[in-house]
């Protein structure tokens, strides 16, 4: 191959993968918590240096997005984060209190490995919880939480991940993944608690 050709390549692989850059980037300044030009810099550095050393196949995207519902999930996420913050700060100083901690089991229904990974990472950003295993055969997220002392604290804890899950399927989700989210949430008006029973989603 000319070195023409291999500029042209690398060129043709970065325009593949800019969305997955772009949320490399994004991930570095979270880890980080610095929104600056040098940490946008040195996050983009360190993606591509990833993405071309420790090559991967070529992610597939969902080919769809919807901008409200993105626009939305950023937004409860960021919420989530304030809101976690603060919860795991009252339970810090609770000395009254142990604030209780379990690792739970939560079956997703519409995850692939990028719809995973998506609802991994945030799950594990929003303080309070941490994922500590992921099984992608049987599509299962295992987390770390604190905060819980009853069954009751646990089905929430486990809802509120079932629940990004079916955020980031509206906004960044496939086609079918959708579709089958939105056949749920139709079936669920119909019978009530009948719909999302999977992993005790309702």
């Amino acid at each position: 191959m000319s070195p023409t050709e291999t500029g042209r390549h690398f060129w043709r692989d970065i325009r593949v993968q800019l969305p997955f850059l772009a949320w490399l980037v994004v991930l570095w300044m979270l880890l980080w918590s610095q929104f600056t030009v040098l940490a946008f810099i040195s996050g983009l550095v360190v993606a591509v240096f990833v993405t071309r050393v420790f090559r991967l196949p070529t992610v597939e995207l969902s080919g769809r997005i919807n901008i409200w519902y993105a626009a939305l999930l950023i937004v409860q996420f960021l919420f989530a984060v304030l809101r976690g913050a603060v919860a795991v700060t009252m339970q810090v100083f609770d000395f009254r209190h142990q604030p209780g901690a379990a690792i739970i089991a939560v079956p997703l229904r519409y995850a692939d490995d990028l719809m995973m990974t998506h609802v991994a990472v945030i799950s594990s950003l929003v303080p309070g919880s941490l994922v500590v295993e992921a099984d992608r055969d049987r599509q299962v997220l295992y987390l770390h939480v604190i905060g819980v002392r009853s069954m009751a604290d646990v089905e929430k804890q486990r809802e509120g991940v079932l629940q990004w899950e079916r955020r980031v399927v509206r906004a960044l989700g496939a086609p079918a993944q959708y579709r089958a989210l939105k056949a749920d949430e139709r079936a669920a008006r119909a019978g009530g608690a009948g719909g999302l029973t999977r992993g005790g989603a309702r």
